[in-house]
């Protein structure tokens, strides 16, 4: 926690402190498990189960890729495992603007709420 920080949570009352608590600011890992919560929960499911299932396709793929003795049959192998691992990737990776986008609406909140609490 910053000075700054410190300062301004000194300079709050008892109901600020509680607002500040409600909508602190999660963690890296927090927030990655806060992506398979709520309404939209089942759309992270979904893409973990499915980067999970192609990940270890090209694990596999790659396993038969590396013990290919030919050239066209390690081509048979490696090409798809090196498909499979970026689709895997890009899977994965497509939850980062989701976490983004939560932090953000979580700001926004905290804001909210603190001027709702002023004006009343």
């Amino acid at each position: 926690m910053s000075k700054l920080d410190k300062l301004i949570e000194d300079a709050l009352s008892e109901q600020d402190k509680e607002i500040m608590r409600e909508t602190r600011e999660l963690g890296w890992f927090a927030l990655g498990a806060s992506q398979f919560t709520g309404k939209l929960g089942w759309v992270s499911w979904v893409l973990m189960i499915t980067q999970t299932a192609l990940f270890l396709l090209a694990v596999w793929t790659g396993w038969q890729f590396f013990t290919a003795t030919d050239v066209l049959l390690a081509l048979k192998w490696g090409l798809p495992a090196a498909t499979l691992m970026i689709v895997a990737t890009i899977l994965k990776t497509s939850l980062m603007p989701q976490m983004q986008a939560d932090r953000i609406m979580r700001e926004l909140k905290r804001v909210e709420l603190m001027i709702a609490h002023r004006n009343l």
